[in-house]
């Protein structure tokens, strides 16, 4: 937006005053003060539920592809001696973990919806401190490459 709209925007509130927020072509109740709540507002917990459901669900294919992995190691072996099978196992290891974590996130996550959808009461603050707590506990691993090790 170019300077002057700006400040043009800025002089018409500055003469007409502020301008009321509209949601969902819902006219604003003139004096209604933030926050305020006016019983509009409506919340679905069937959709809610539904799509904690479809998140958790999501670890059954998480699951497989990890059954998967599994497989594709099977018979590797002792890997003394052998720098690429070494590494090869240090992979799987590291991948293991990484899948197991994304199942785990996927049920913790699916159960939160779940759970908003249940207990609508919870304030915003309680469900972003939820979701905080997911993402330290599923923190991810450093960008590309992960961290360097001592050889």
């Amino acid at each position: 937006m170019a300077w002057d709209e700006w400040e043009q925007i800025k002089a018409d509130v500055a003469v007409k005053g502020p301008a009321h927020m509209q949601l969902n072509q819902t006219p604003s109740e003139a004096g209604a003060s933030a926050g305020a709540a006016s019983g509009d507002l409506k919340s679905n917990r069937k959709t809610w539920v539904k799509a904690g459901e479809g998140v958790t669900g999501l670890k059954s294919g998480v699951g497989k592809a990890l059954t998967k992995l599994a497989d594709g190691q099977a018979g590797l072996g002792d890997t003394t001696g052998s720098l690429s099978a070494a590494a090869q196992k240090e992979l799987y290891d590291s991948w293991k973990k990484y899948v197991s974590d994304v199942g785990a996130r996927c049920q913790a996550l699916g159960g939160l919806l779940q759970g908003a959808g249940h207990d609508l009461s919870k304030t915003d603050k309680e469900a972003e401190a939820e979701l905080e707590k997911l993402k330290l506990k599923y923190a991810d691993t450093e960008p590309v490459g992960g961290q360097a090790k001592e050889k």
